[in-house]
């Protein structure tokens, strides 16, 4: 990391809330975001300790960092978080949207109905949940939005319908307010991870829904024929998130090794 990139982010106004900091993308966001300056607060559903790890780790590179108790699925908390942290920090100028649960691989036809809504409630509702009230704090500061999502949209990977298309919801939701929010000086985009060794792709492979023949040939789907880390999208969303991709919005970039070309 050079002198130039740790200083993105210090003179922005407020803070960045890594929502879902929780988790493994989650914090590798969190701390490149505190590397290059920014203050920063995370959220975790449930997993208190692993969320004040997260921020404990963040404040290590000197900047101001907290943990806060996130359902994505109550507007009413959200929006009391948004409001905590805009106050605590005195703004927000990056919201991260990198929340959602474990999501089994399964072919549709085995999803139930009940199970498709439970997943676009987790996923779709929660982003919009949450940057419906971040949208006042962010026009403020011409804060900006990104929503990390999945390659998957782009290219399907069979079993993985439960996971992308509520994703996909949350796409056209970032191309929506893109459209809309530009004149207030908001910036949107999209970071869609390909096969990862960390996040929900370590999760598929230790509970073994992803077995060597599996991972081999999705190996041999990449051009680069190996698989990505959470740093990797850490790295995307540190771009996304900062004035040096100031004419950029309403985009998404898929990290993936290639896969989706």
């Amino acid at each position: 990391m050079t002198n130039e990139l740790s200083t993105d982010f210090a003179d922005a106004t407020g803070a960045a809330l890594v929502v879902g900091g929780s988790g493994g993308l989650g914090a590798a966001i969190a701390e490149m975001l505190a590397a290059r300056g920014s203050d920063v607060a995370v959220t975790y559903r449930s997993n208190k300790d692993a969320g004040e790890s997260v921020a404990a780790a963040a404040a290590k590179h000197g900047v101001r960092t907290s943990a806060h108790a996130l359902d994505v699925t109550s507007a009413e908390a959200c929006s009391s978080v948004l409001a905590e942290v805009a106050t605590v920090y005195g703004g927000i100028h990056t919201l991260v949207y990198a929340s959602g649960p474990h999501v089994p691989m399964v072919h549709l036809s085995k999803v139930s109905p009940a199970d498709f809504a439970e997943q676009l409630t987790q996923d779709a509702v929660g982003f919009f949940n949450v940057v419906h009230p971040s949208l006042a704090r962010l026009r403020e500061t011409k804060g900006s939005i990104v929503a990390v999502t999945t390659a998957a949209t782009a290219r399907f990977p069979v079993r993985d319908g439960l996971s992308s298309a509520p994703k996909g919801a949350v796409e056209q939701l970032v191309r929506g307010i893109a459209a809309e929010e530009g004149r207030f000086g908001i910036r949107i985009n999209a970071v869609g991870p390909g096969m990862l060794t960390d996040g929900m792709a370590a999760r598929l492979i230790e509970s073994g829904e992803l077995d060597d023949n599996a991972l081999a040939i999705t190996r041999n789907n990449i051009p680069l024929r190996r698989f990505g880390n959470a740093a990797d999208i850490a790295e995307a969303v540190c771009f996304l998130a900062s004035d040096r991709a100031g004419f950029i919005t309403g985009q998404k970039l898929d990290i993936d090794g290639g896969y989706t070309v």
